[in-house]
């Protein structure tokens, strides 16, 4: 038994034009050699069967003989002497004797058959030479792609449904620690073109409402689908907010925790701090630190950080750092005095 040319395309015996173009379609690029460097020689191997049972399954001359004979019986061997000079598409036909005419199929290189259906040789690497004869090439082979190929790709594209979408129009969104902290709602008054009955382009003014909610990060997006310019033939562009964090007099945002750093007298490291601050949403709050505060101490303070946005009943924490100023010269007295306080 030969080759199942059904199976490497992964469609049943029924499979019509159409079937047959998507299967070939999604499994050329997807074996095709430029796209799998690592395992070349499977692919090439691999890309080679899909084009050949495309190039019989998309033939009905070609499909007929296969679905009685099987690839035996398209490929049946017959003297060289006695072929003709071979018909479109690979096909040689040979009388043999008084018998009946056998048909020989020799498949095609992978390469043109891939290049004609796309109109491009290479999906790595946009338009080939072959693109630019694919009009007058894929009609010398009997239409083999049928009728729609130029209404379904374009010339040398790849079929795309649908209008065109415009590209997303991003913008930054500046917001305080503040406003992340509580979350917050932003109003933003937007000018777009929009298509009137008739086709033509008219400004409108919209105001759009944004929700920030509690916790989110800098880098976050909020999308309004299809809000910008409406133009004919083409799908209006995605509005895209970017939020972006304006920099605090006090915190330092560090994920979901809050960083503050207090400058302190080594005096005040040794002996102990009281640390007094507002919080983002307004309390205020004493901390003492009783430990003997070294250049890398740091304060935690569970749940005082900013809301974690999957579940703002949870906090991140509060971290309290401290910038240790030390003298920048002793008298003979301070250095007795403490050599004596800190004797061990």
């Amino acid at each position: 038994m030969g080759v199942d040319y059904y199976k490497l395309l992964q469609v049943d015996k029924n499979a019509k034009d159409d079937d047959l173009k998507k299967a070939y379609r999604k499994l050329a690029m997807k074996w095709h050699p430029d796209k799998n460097p690592n395992n070349k020689k499977e692919a090439e191997n691999k890309f080679k069967q899909i084009s050949e049972a495309y190039e019989v399954l998309s033939d009905p001359q070609k499909r007929a003989i296969y679905d009685q004979y099987g690839e035996e019986g398209l490929k049946g061997q017959v003297p060289p002497h006695q072929a003709d000079a071979g018909g479109p598409g690979g096909a040689s036909f040979f009388q043999t004797g008084d018998g009946p005419t056998v048909f020989r199929f020799n498949p095609r290189n992978a390469d043109d058959i891939f290049s004609e259906f796309f109109g491009f040789s290479s999906p790595l690497g946009g338009m080939g030479s072959s693109g630019s004869g694919m009009r007058s090439s894929s009609r010398s082979f009997g239409g083999m792609f049928g009728d729609d190929m130029f209404t379904s790709f374009g010339e040398g594209r790849p079929m795309s449904q649908g209008p065109r979408k415009a590209p997303p129009i991003e913008s930054t969104l500046p917001c305080s620690l503040e406003e992340l902290y509580r979350g917050t709602t932003k109003k933003m008054k937007i000018s777009r073109e929009i298509l009137d009955a008739s086709g033509k382009t008219m400004p409108v003014e919209e105001i759009i409402t944004i929700e920030i909610k509690p916790g989110w990060k800098k880098g976050t997006k909020i999308t309004f689908p299809e809000k910008g310019n409406e133009q004919p033939n083409v799908t209006p562009a995605d509005l895209v907010f970017i939020i972006d964090e304006k920099p605090h007099s006090t915190f330092v945002r560090d994920g979901n925790d809050l960083v503050v750093t207090y400058k302190i007298s080594l005096a005040e490291a040794l002996t102990g701090y009281t640390v007094h601050l507002t919080t983002l949403d307004g309390r205020n709050l004493t901390i003492p630190i009783n430990s003997v505060i070294h250049p890398n101490y740091e304060e935690v303070v569970p749940k005082e950080g900013l809301p974690i946005p999957k579940d703002p009943s949870k906090r991140g924490s509060l971290r309290i750092k401290f910038n240790i100023k030390f003298p920048t010269r002793l008298t003979a007295e301070q250095r007795s005095g403490i050599k004596k306080l800190l004797a061990p």
